[in-house]
């Protein structure tokens, strides 16, 4: 069975997974504590085809210097059979200030030397990818509190819905965001400003504020996306897929859980959570009535009237009015 620490400078971990920037950060975990507890610490990489028994017993036998050392074997699933039996049999004898790490990219190739590892005891860290919509935003507003910022959990699900599921991508655009926004603080606003080429994002802002009976500061936000350049029908895309939802939402039968709604209504659980806080204020008439101003809008700015910053502006109020009714 896998051991569980938090101490990095265990005689073995095991990195398991295909994300390569959380296995890369679990190495430089180990290799980071390694050099704090002594700064002359020794780290070889090696891959583990390359690995043979010479080059293992010349990294983990004991040294006459006393030096703290780390090996990182890169694709320990290409070791030779002899190699992984070693690196087994390491794991219940290990030497003193020594610390090996073993990188495994996930599935079924060298199952078995995982399943050996496990079995003596091994340190285990999981570098799966994240493709659950929470657990992305989680990552996010991690990534963000290590930069020394804030973020709330609306802002982090706009920054991934902008930037997509790609780790790197998210770890940068915190990190970025963090370092840049005022005081830190990573507001929905900075989020849109900071992608202002994601066109979809502006839309759905301007779309939560209006079903928030925000109208004013849906309005500001309407204005700023038609000037830098969003597709008025990406506006009215937005507002008529979140009033249709939260229709939906309403017509749902009581007491089913946000896993159960979320299968219904074709959404991630996270969103059915957003919607309930949104619905509060709405009425069934007041939904159908600012569904109806919306198609309104959407019909002028496909050409049926001239002006469709005032066409979406009088949907945005209307639908204001609407939740107030």
């Amino acid at each position: 069975m896998a051991a569980l620490s938090t101490d990095p400078l265990v005689p073995v971990t095991l990195v398991v997974g295909p994300e390569t920037l959380l296995a890369e950060r679990a190495v430089a975990a180990v290799v980071r504590a390694a050099r704090a507890a002594d700064a002359e610490s020794d780290v070889s990489q090696v891959a583990g085809s390359e690995l043979n028994a010479g080059v293992l017993a010349e990294h983990v036998s004991p040294s006459l210097f006393a030096t703290r050392r780390v090996l990182v074997v890169n694709d320990v699933q290409d070791v030779a059979e002899s190699v992984g039996e070693a690196l087994v049999g390491y794991v219940g004898t290990p030497v003193e200030d020594i610390h090996v790490v073993l990188v495994h990219p996930g599935g079924v190739k060298g199952k078995k030397l995982l399943t050996a590892l496990r079995r003596a005891g091994v340190h285990e860290v999981a570098a799966e990818r994240l493709t659950r919509p929470d657990d992305q935003v989680s990552f996010v507003r991690a990534e963000v509190r290590h930069a020394g910022g804030r973020i709330d959990e609306r802002a982090a699900r706009q920054l991934v819905e902008a930037v997509g599921g790609d780790l790197r991508g998210l770890a940068s655009a915190a990190g970025q965001l963090a370092a840049d926004a005022p005081d830190g603080v990573v507001s929905g606003q900075v989020v849109a400003m900071y992608f202002e080429g994601r066109a979809e994002v502006k839309g759905w802002v301007v779309a939560d504020r209006a079903v928030e009976g925000k109208t004013g500061e849906a309005v500001e936000q309407l204005r700023w996306a038609l000037e830098t350049g969003t597709d008025p029908v990406l506006i009215t895309g937005a507002l008529a897929t979140s009033l249709r939802s939260l229709a939906r939402l309403a017509g749902a039968p009581r007491g089913l859980r946000d896993a159960d709604v979320a299968r219904d209504l074709g959404i991630p659980p996270w969103k059915v959570r957003i919607l309930r806080s949104q619905l509060r204020g709405w009425t069934p008439a007041g939904l159908a009535s600012a569904i109806r101003a919306v198609a309104d809008a959407d019909l002028a700015v496909k050409g049926a009237g001239n002006d469709p910053t005032l066409a979406l502006t009088t949907a945005l109020v209307q639908i204001g009015s609407a939740r107030a009714a």
